[in-house]
């Protein structure tokens, strides 16, 4: 009901942005003016993938648009856990109780720029969903700039399918695949294929990432297994007005609450599935480090994923566990690059993993890593969270990392590179999209090559397109 309720208020909203820019209200961007953008996101929570994919998109817009020429805005959901991110960009509260903040927010900004990953969908949360679609449908109805930037969809609920189609055809959407632009296509939303925007991310130093292994045990010979897991099974998050009343009064449901009105999925069938999942992962590992002589640590990317790691790090006898609570984005992704192998239910962990060419394995719960492991020719290094033989398959998957890590480093590498062509893409179609909705916007002119529609690239970047460019 609260999701429903959330919808309907959030369309009424983007009725009446259409109907007060129709009467005259509101004001469009003038020649000479800073271009306004509002980035809207899932920021602020200490989640790594969802910051990085949005440092690296203000980087490159930035790049292509002229810094001097436009003002950025992100959304963020606490100050705290995005202090220090986002340079030059201002930072807005998004309150859990959103649809008054779009409302009023959004007509501030000439343009949206929606940066979710997991832009459609209802896998997550209905609530994040409608938040994109409100978003990219206010700035859609005032005829602003209302762009989904390296979104994924997949299945919606009926009525957030159907707020989707409705609200967004007037946006455009590059998407991470295929298979989301055929989700859309169905919806009458116009797409372009591109692919997520965290392959330029620039982290700390190698050295970083090294000394920290070193602090928490590592003695610099053992390669080094990083484990990423989740509990693939507390979602979606779900709004409660009635859960919230339980739980403010009497402590009910306290397990699952998420915060405010938000609760993640729960019960016994949650709880025994998500036990089968990081028991079969610390039964894969225990049986590996039998065998090869490895140090193990356990990454949590994301604030709620400490939970996991702590669970398998126990079961492994007291492995370090290494939070994005402790490490910002920076020294988390440093951290990763500096191990020799991956296994990770989290996309953007081995996202970031590549550019540093790390051997990786996934365990999905939705399509992003699928679809990822499909692109790089190493499905033979998936399973899936359910997967009643995770146990086994993880293990072969480990000792394939050990002993064929360098052919799997080649497709990394290869891969890498074709989606850094794909994000340059990407910045062009961005910046077609901007001079169609704003043709007196001032672009660069000359003629550019591929790289100069991207954010600056580091040394090892740099290095990985000259060899396989």
């Amino acid at each position: 009901m609260m999701d429903f309720l959330l919808e309907a208020w959030v369309s009424g909203s983007i009725e009446r942005a259409k109907a007060g820019w129709m009467l005259g209200e509101g004001k469009r961007w003038k020649p000479g003016e800073k271009l306004k953008l509002l980035f809207a996101g899932y920021n602020g929570t200490r989640n790594m993938g969802s910051d990085v994919r949005v440092e690296e998109m203000l980087r490159q817009m930035r790049r292509i648009l002229g810094a001097e020429r436009v003002e950025f805005s992100v959304m963020s959901q606490n100050f705290e856990f995005s202090r220090g991110y986002f340079e030059s960009t201002k930072q807005v509260h998004l309150p859990d109780i959103f649809p008054p903040f779009l409302a009023n927010e959004v007509p501030q900004h000439d343009g949206v720029v929606a940066c979710e990953g997991s832009m459609f969908k209802s896998k997550f949360a209905n609530a994040l969903t409608t938040m994109m679609i409100g978003s990219l449908g206010i700035a859609a109805a005032q005829n602003k700039l209302s762009v989904g930037y390296g979104a994924e969809a997949g299945h919606m609920d009926p009525m957030l399918a159907k707020m989707c189609g409705r609200y967004c055809r007037k946006s455009f959407v590059i998407t991470r695949n295929e298979e989301s632009r055929g989700v859309l296509r169905e919806l009458g939303v116009p797409t372009e294929l591109g692919t997520d925007t965290a392959w330029t991310f620039e982290p700390r130093p190698p050295e970083y990432g090294q000394s920290v292994l070193r602090k928490v045990g590592w003695d610099g010979r053992a390669p080094v297994l990083v484990v990423c897991p989740i509990n693939p099974f507390e979602w979606p998050v779900k709004a409660s007005v009635a859960k919230y009343a339980a739980h403010s009064l009497t402590g009910a449901y306290k397990d699952s609450h998420y915060r405010t009105v938000y609760f993640h999925n729960s019960g016994p069938a949650a709880e025994q599935a998500y036990q089968k999942y990081w028991m079969a992962i610390a039964n894969a590992v225990e049986a590996f480090r039998k065998k090869k002589n490895v140090f193990v640590i356990l990454a949590a990317t994301e604030r709620l994923d400490a939970r996991p790691a702590n669970r398998i790090a126990e079961k492994l006898g007291g492995v370090p566990v290494l939070t994005s609570d402790e490490y910002n984005m920076y020294e988390l992704v440093s951290i990763l690059r500096a191990c020799h192998m991956m296994a990770s239910s989290r996309y953007h962990g081995i996202v970031t993993s590549m550019p540093a060419l790390v051997p990786s394995a996934g365990i999905t719960m939705d399509e992003r890593i699928r679809n990822l492991m499909r692109e790089r020719g190493h499905q033979d290094l998936l399973m899936t969270v359910d997967d009643p033989e995770l146990e086994g398959k993880l293990l072969a998957a480990l000792e394939k990392l050990s002993c064929e890590g360098e052919a799997i480093a080649t497709g990394i590498a290869q891969t890498v590179v074709r989606n850094l062509k794909v994000m340059a893409r990407m910045g062009v179609y961005f910046e077609e999209e901007v001079q169609r909705r704003y043709p007196e916007f001032e672009t660069r002119r000359g003629e550019w090559g591929w790289e100069d529609y991207l954010p600056p690239m580091g040394k090892g970047l740099r290095e990985l397109v000259a060899a396989y460019n």
